[in-house]
């Protein structure tokens, strides 16, 4: 059976999260496995077992007409975060699938911006929904938008 994608993700980060110019390393290879999710240009700062924070930097391609990040692109960045913090967590025999997400957007998104996230550590593959937050801040530390997704955690097939 193939490596599953949370423990690549997991040795990933582990061996170049330290290096120079590792998280940078770590985000192309995150785009490689996630094609579409690498079209924002986002960069893990921080990972672990229930936990993830992801920046994005305002350019040109992810704007909207009102010269602020497009909600789509909040939209992306909010189910990043929320599935790195829950499959980097993941039991080897389990896998997740996004059933469900939404955002609150609570002002225009300017300059970079952070998504927190503090997911529940799934203790196995026990088919059952987890319910996970991820908050994106601006430079500020306002929080702009609110990202609320469900994953559905089950065995691995």
């Amino acid at each position: 059976m193939p490596a599953a994608p949370q423990d690549v993700i997991r040795a990933q980060w582990e061996r170049l999260s330290g290096l120079p110019l590792g998280k940078r390393l770590f985000a192309l290879l995150l785009g490689r496995l996630v094609p579409y999710t690498g079209t924002l240009g986002a960069r893990v700062e921080e990972l672990g077992p229930g936990r993830a924070v992801v920046t994005m930097r305002e350019r040109r391609a992810l704007r909207n007409h009102l010269r602020s990040i497009h909600a789509a692109a909040l939209l992306n960045l909010g189910e990043l975060a929320t599935g790195l913090a829950l499959n980097y967590a993941l039991p080897a025999d389990a896998r997740a699938i996004l059933v469900s997400l939404c955002m609150d957007y609570h002002k225009k998104a300017r300059g970079t911006i952070t998504a927190t996230c503090h997911a529940p550590v799934p203790e196995s593959a026990e088919e059952r929904e987890y319910a996970v937050e991820a908050a994106l801040r601006d430079a500020s530390g306002e929080v702009v938008a609110t990202a609320r997704a469900r994953w559905r955690v089950g065995p691995r097939a």
